[in-house]
């Protein structure tokens, strides 16, 4: 299991090796669809009670770094 932070994790045979959160089937992504699809913080942690508001700021961290990289045009 690799941890990309203290609370996202990899793991090989979890998800299809998909970022998650704390090791629970929970992936970054749904919580980015979720926020994409118009609910808020409040709104997610109602809908998911298992995670903390220092999940869903990982998450969009993880988003973040995972962009930030130059673009460079042939």
């Amino acid at each position: 299991m690799t941890y990309l932070n203290e609370r996202i994790t990899v793991d090989s045979n979890q998800c299809g090796g998909r970022p998650c959160i704390r090791g629970m089937r929970i992936r970054v992504t749904d919580v980015l669809d979720l926020f994409s699809a118009g609910l808020d913080a409040k709104q997610l942690l109602e809908e998911m009670p298992d995670l903390e508001e220092a999940d869903l700021q990982a998450c969009l961290q993880y988003a973040s770094k995972l962009i930030d990289h130059p673009i460079i045009a042939a």
